[in-house]
């Protein structure tokens, strides 16, 4: 009975909020949130507590709409598919940067940034390093992994010329985003144009030129801005602490049990990267147990105990001290952190960007209700209803600058417009690629403003958006040039 009460509720047709007030409200929310997302360096408000806000407004005006109509549940169901694909997200980022801040405790990127400074290469040999490391690690990475995980190593090479840094950030940015829009398993967009068969396999990377195109041609203006000089060289060698190697290849493992996950078994990559996690966190026993004058656990949870008892002023008893101690701040923690402290993974955890995983919440929860209440669709029907579909498909890329291109290609999908293979192969490299023009259009772009907090803004981004946007034209004149036979 629940079956066919669901069934029944889903084939009801939603409500067009398009020219209601709650629409044109929850339009001018969104806006003004993401407005104060990109200003966040200069309000210092983090850019997460707009963006939650505006989207639990967005779904209380759109409850408050179908209540009143009667259809209630119907939208509780919209926003629980909303959570779903958000909580997917969540999931994947949240062990890519687990990974990613146990490998940095196990002094991997910092034996990466001796390694290449070792070698002695200069300031802009170093940004043609990373970048063309990014493109290629993020054809088979997603571009949020490939970014964070680039990021930290020029954060650490670039201690000395924060402009060094703000130009490799953006750099790999644009790196990351062409690097996954010529592989079937790259980005997002790329993946849902591939499990619907609307492009075969091997068409896919007849976008390499194109994405190349892309990524030299901002790159070689930026060039030019590089400092000449070359970091201090480092003669030492920088050895990775124990287990590092191994968590390194647990990562890789874990990618492929995602990638084998969405392939092979149909099932969502998340759960891939949730089962690389227990990868992680059996090995972090394994550490803990073999490690050299480890303590055992009763001890180690003695020490808690008396270290969050310290919290406790003068002698009184303070009945959120265990929540202090679990909340505290990374200052605290390196004073009192002893240099053989057993590996943890649940520290790792802790230590995740908060601020961006909520930000992502709140546009993927927003854009989902505007897209509910029938603004994607209004938009995908006058794009490719009344424009050229070459015209359409750049726009789609422009807007994947300001929405996330996953939503977008899935608007682009239900639309299913009669299109060439060339055209869809257009739309599948300008989604992919459009979010470079703004430092917010990716979740590269995202993660690394929270890595490179004050260094890489938005503002620094939007600076070199003409020179990006000459790659996004580049590469557009690229696909048409290499790839006319699929036209």
């Amino acid at each position: 009975m629940a079956a066919e009460e669901g069934a029944a509720i889903a084939t009801v047709p939603p409500l067009d909020l398009t020219r209601h007030g709650a629409g044109y409200l929850a339009l001018i929310l969104f806006a003004a949130a993401y407005f104060l997302a990109m200003i966040e360096e200069v309000t210092e408000l983090r850019k997460s507590k707009p963006m939650v806000f505006a989207a639990s407004l967005i779904w209380v005006f759109i409850a408050v709409v179908y209540v009143s109509a009667g259809m209630g549940e119907q939208a509780g169901r919209a926003f629980r598919t909303s959570l779903e694909s958000y909580a997917e997200l969540f999931l994947f980022i949240m062990v890519s940067m687990t990974y990613l801040n146990a490998m940095e405790d196990r002094g991997v990127f910092e034996s990466l940034r001796v390694w290449l400074l070792s070698k002695n290469f200069s300031y802009r040999q170093l940004f043609w390093i990373t970048g063309f490391q990014a493109f290629f690690i993020s054809s088979v990475c997603n571009n949020l992994t490939t970014a964070l995980l680039m990021g930290s190593v020029i954060v650490a090479m670039g201690k000395h010329s924060p402009r060094f840094v703000t130009l490799s950030c953006i750099n790999v940015v644009v790196a990351a985003n062409a690097g996954g829009s010529f592989s079937p398993f790259g980005d997002i967009t790329t993946l849902l144009i591939w499990q619907k068969g609307i492009v075969p396999f091997a068409d896919f990377f007849s976008l390499l030129i194109p994405a190349v195109v892309n990524f030299v041609l901002p790159a070689a203006i930026m060039h030019f801005k590089i400092p000449k000089e070359r970091p201090e060289a480092v003669s030492e060698a920088q050895e990775i602490k124990r287990g590092g190697g191994i968590i390194i290849a647990l990562f890789l493992l874990t990618i492929i049990t995602a990638t084998c996950f969405e392939n092979l078994l149909n099932l969502p990559p998340a759960a891939g990267m949730m089962l690389g996690l227990a990868y992680l966190k059996f090995f972090s026993y394994y550490l803990h147990k073999t490690a050299a004058g480890s303590v055992e656990p009763d001890d180690f949870e003695t020490q808690e105990q008396q270290a969050s008892s310290r919290i406790s002023a003068h002698g009184r008893i303070d009945y959120f001290a265990p929540m202090k101690y679990m909340n505290r701040s990374k200052a605290f923690v390196e004073s009192h952190r002893e240099l053989d402290e057993p590996f943890d993974v649940f520290n790792k955890v802790a230590d995740l960007e908060w601020d961006t995983l909520l930000f992502f919440y709140g546009v993927m929860v927003g854009v989902g209700g505007l897209s509910f209440m029938g603004y994607l669709t209004v938009a995908s029907h006058h794009l490719y209803g009344e424009i050229d579909p070459t015209v359409a498909n750049m726009l789609v890329g422009v807007a994947s600058a300001f929405i996330d291109n996953g939503t977008i290609m899935l608007a682009v999908l239900t639309m299913a417009p009669d299109i060439s293979q060339g055209q869809w192969l257009l739309v599948t490299l300008t989604a992919g690629v459009g979010g470079s023009l703004l430092a917010v259009g990716s979740a590269a772009g995202v993660g690394l403003m929270g890595q490179a907090k004050g260094i890489y803004t938005f503002a620094s981004h939007l600076k070199w958006a003409p020179a990006i946007a000459l790659g996004y034209l580049g590469s557009i004149a690229a696909h048409f040039l290499m790839n006319s036979r699929y036209f």
